[in-house]
This record gives C-alpha cells, structure tokens and sequence, in this order.
C-alpha cells in the first residue's frame, strides 16, 4: 500500500478497510482508486466493495488469501494487444476464471490546475505502458514525451503529489475528480473503439454443467510435444469437432526459447461432446494441458 503516491494512500486505506470488512463483496483490481480496473470492477457488479491492489501479482495474492472472492485482471485491449506478464501469473496462480468483461476505454489527459486558467505546454505525459500505447498518436503529434507508471489512476495521483506544471497524466476522469487534476481533454485515445478485455477471477472454478444452455467460453494454456506438426495436429480436432477457437497465442516458458506455451479461448465448455472430442485429441499431443476455465460469454465473438 505504501507504494502508492500519496495523494491516493487516503482513498485506498478507506476502500482496503470497507472491502476486508465483507470479503464476499470484494472484487480486487491493479492499480490506485479511479482506474479502469477500479471502473470495470464496479461495472461488472455496481454491488462490489472494489479492493486496490498496486501489482497483478497482489491483486491475485489477495484473492488466493481469502481477502477478497474475485478479482478482475484486463488481459487483452483491441487496439494494443495483451497485457504483459498475464499469461505468465495466470497459468502459475492457480486461480480458474469464471467471467469476462469487455469495457469501452476512454482516455483523458489531465494536469494540475493553473493560477491563470492557462493549459501547457505539457513536456510529459506520465500513465500505464497499455494507455500510453493507445494515446500514441495523439501524444506524439503534441510533442509530449510518455513515461511509463504502474497504473493510470495512480499516474494522476503522481502528477498531484509532484507539483509538476508541465506534466500531465492520462487516466480515466474519474480519477481528475479524485485527485483534484483538471481535464485538459478528454477521449485523448487514438480509436475511438477502444476496448479491453477483463476476466474474473476466483479460487475455485464454475462448473461447467451450471453452464449449459447458455453459450460459454472454456480458456486453456497448454504445451505440445516438441515434435514436427505436432501444433497442426492438435489444432486439428477443433476443426474436425467444429469448435471455434476465437485466440491463440504463444509465448515463451523460460530463457531456453525451447518450450513455447499457447494460450487458447474456445467456444463451448467440457461437458459438450464435441469439446471433449477437441480437448482429447488436444491432449493426446502435448506434453502439458491446463484448462483455466470455463465461463459465460460476455460478447459474441465473430
């Protein structure tokens, strides 16, 4: 918690006490209060008591720790792809995932008010590595320089704490309202069809039996036999079951570059005939298979 930049430790304190008060309402999220976990939290279930965690690796230790019964981690964004290091914490957390969350980003640029009512010039935008992606244009046309911080919100909280007049955040508006910055413009991302994924997540799995009738999508990370074709094959039973898989992606496991990992979404969910057919015949040539997940789907895919 002390890692926070002290504008932000106030909010956070009273928001960490509310939510250890009544775990079963918790939702833990990255980042200081009034950042898009923070918003996606509260939008998946305007119920919750959300819980700030500063790293992903704490937000996934609070829900392993029974301090909160879900967190809500953002995996992927349709304009700057995944979101570093979750494909590493989520396969070795042993958490399973049971939802997803597709939200609607929009960026403001923000700064300390001015004595004179004036804006700028701005010579550095501070915010997330993923927000600064998606604003790359718009900061590079300005000339403003992106420094990378932990979290968007708690980029504004930094510029509060600093005193910086030349220095601006990029983070959602509630959080200028939070920590007393002012909007210089808003909708500053470079698409405006900005969108993230989020998943939910929890330490026991749904069942995927309570899913059926409902469409749902079953998440797998697994490692195939280092052997010639040996990807092409175990693709090969989601074509002959008819099982769309809407994501695949591969990264590397170690510094060897010699086991490579694949992070798969399918349709469906174990317990469909022709999954288990899939999910079989995907087994049969790796050398490792894990299932993440199976959840309902929070947005039709294709």
């Amino acid at each position: 918690m002390h890692s926070y930049p002290t504008p932000a430790l106030a909010v956070v304190e009273k928001m960490v006490a509310a939510a250890t008060a009544a775990p079963a309402r918790a939702i833990a999220f990255q980042g200081a209060p009034g950042c898009n976990g923070h918003r996606a939290a509260l939008e998946y279930d305007p119920d919750c008591l959300p819980f700030p965690c500063f790293s992903f690796e704490d937000a996934l230790d609070a829900l392993r720790e029974g301090q909160v019964d879900r967190a809500i981690i953002p995996i992927e964004n349709s304009q700057h792809g995944r979101v570093a290091d979750i494909h590493f914490l989520l396969p070795e957390s042993s958490l399973s995932i049971v939802g997803e969350y597709f939200m609607p980003i929009h960026h403001a640029l923000m700064a300390l008010p001015s004595e004179d009512g004036g804006e700028g010039p701005y010579t550095a935008a501070y915010s997330h590595p993923q927000a600064l992606g998606q604003s790359r244009r718009y900061l590079r046309e300005r000339g403003i320089v992106p420094m990378s911080y932990a979290d968007t919100a708690g980029a504004a909280a930094y510029i509060k704490e600093q005193g910086d007049p030349q220095a601006c955040a990029i983070a959602p508006m509630i959080a200028a309202e939070l920590y007393g910055l002012k909007i210089i413009e808003e909708n500053v991302e470079d698409a405006a069809d900005n969108m993230t994924r989020f998943v939910v997540l929890a330490r026991a799995p749904l069942d995927p039996a309570d899913l059926k009738g409902e469409v749902a999508m079953t998440t797998l990370v697994f490692e195939v036999k280092n052997i010639p074709a040996a990807l092409y094959k175990a693709m090969g039973g989601f074509a002959t079951n008819g099982v769309n898989i809407t994501k695949l992606e591969s990264y590397q496991k170690g510094a060897s570059f010699a086991a490579t990992r694949f992070y798969a979404d399918i349709v469906g969910a174990p317990g469909d005939p022709a999954v288990d057919m899939a999910i079989e015949e995907l087994a049969f040539h790796c050398k490792d298979l894990r299932i993440l997940g199976s959840y309902r789907q929070g947005r039709p895919r294709g």
